[in-house]
């Protein structure tokens, strides 16, 4: 889940702001770098293709349902969210269903990017042991999730607070289970608690902690990670030998959106090989579609998930599950492990 302090709201018209303007297409997501990243490597393309400005509106992933759910007429025209949160969009009506014969790119969807009728993914990402080798234990590897409850590790690591499934998920799978058989892994969960040292509210708390070594070792966005590899601070990212926890961000046409034609279109290019390739090189995101080309360099890194194969290699829990188990697991997690 990405979290921003601060919401951005871009007001066009005259009137309250409610009403979308017909020369522009608004987008509803992230702000920072994930806005960022939108900008450079899809809207500027839409832009050039199509002579049609892309404005923003930004906030945190559940801030951002939260207003759509009270909003009386819709705000945006393409929305991003994770892929389990969409599905808390798509049972509330907030999203259009898809007619996939007008995205022809998206013929080369892998398989987990086909997230609902109403939302596919834009990129792929996985949640994975980040650590700091220069301050980590001598001997210690990462080379299964169960390294990471190695007495070594006590008082060493970060989990984030926003969103438990992952650690869920891992512990239900070395216990023999699933996630959604996920009280099975209780157990295990419940015995890395002397190796927890904090819990993360978002993806710039988790930078801090890592960077400064506080917490030398995280269940850390791959994603995150990267960008400050590429800053050079000292982080390297495991492969555990039973996959990452993947993650996908999805994009969507909000319900009752006028300018459906041009939200389209906007989708379609964001899947084109070109544009996928290029969110690979902008930040570490996962091409969604199979014929995305990337560098030797580019596709043998740690963060990148380069072919369907290595998509089928990761922990994927279901998302549509992750929404109905969500509100359970966080407080589940809050009374057991964070208190």
């Amino acid at each position: 889940m990405k979290k921003s302090l601060f919401i951005t709201a871009i007001v066009i018209g005259v009137s309250s702001g409610n009403a979308i303007a017909q020369d522009v297409l608004v987008v509803d997501t992230w702000g920072g770098s994930f806005r960022d990243l939108i900008d450079e490597a899809i809207a500027q393309e839409f832009t050039e293709e199509t002579g049609v400005e892309v404005v923003y509106t930004t906030g945190g992933t559940i801030d951002r349902l939260n207003k759509a759910k009270l909003a009386s007429e819709p705000e945006s025209d393409v929305t991003f969210t994770t892929s389990h949160v969409g599905w808390l969009y798509a049972t509330d009506g907030l999203f259009e269903e898809l007619d996939m014969t007008r995205l022809p790119n998206a013929e080369h969807l892998v398989d987990q990017a086909r997230v609902s009728p109403y939302h596919i993914g834009a990129w792929g990402y996985g949640y994975t042991i980040a650590y700091r080798p220069d301050l980590t234990p001598e001997g210690v590897s990462f080379d299964s999730w169960e390294d990471l409850w190695s007495p070594e590790l006590e008082d060493s690591v970060a989990l984030p607070d926003f969103d438990p499934s992952h650690i869920i998920a891992v512990s239900a799978l070395l216990s023999g289970a699933d996630a959604e058989n996920w009280q099975e892994g209780i157990e295990r969960l419940e015995s890395l608690k002397p190796n927890l040292r904090a819990f993360y509210t978002n993806d710039a708390n988790s930078q801090q902690l890592i960077s400064t070594g506080e917490t030398p070792v995280q269940l850390m966005l791959s994603m995150n990670a990267q960008n400050m590899i590429n800053e050079g601070v000292n982080i390297e990212l495991a492969t555990p030998s039973e996959g990452v926890v993947l993650g996908v961000d999805t994009m969507a046409i909000t319900r009752g959106s006028s300018n459906q034609d041009l939200a389209y279109q906007f989708i379609n290019i964001a899947l084109s090989p070109d544009v996928q390739a290029r969110i690979a090189e902008i930040k570490h995101g996962s091409p969604t579609v199979n014929n995305a080309e990337l560098s030797a360099e580019l596709a043998d890194s740690a963060a990148i998930l380069a072919t369907p194969e290595e998509w089928n290699q990761t922990i994927n829990v279901d998302p549509q599950l992750r929404a109905e188990k969500m509100g359970e697991w966080r407080q589940w997690f809050t009374e057991n492990i964070m208190n």
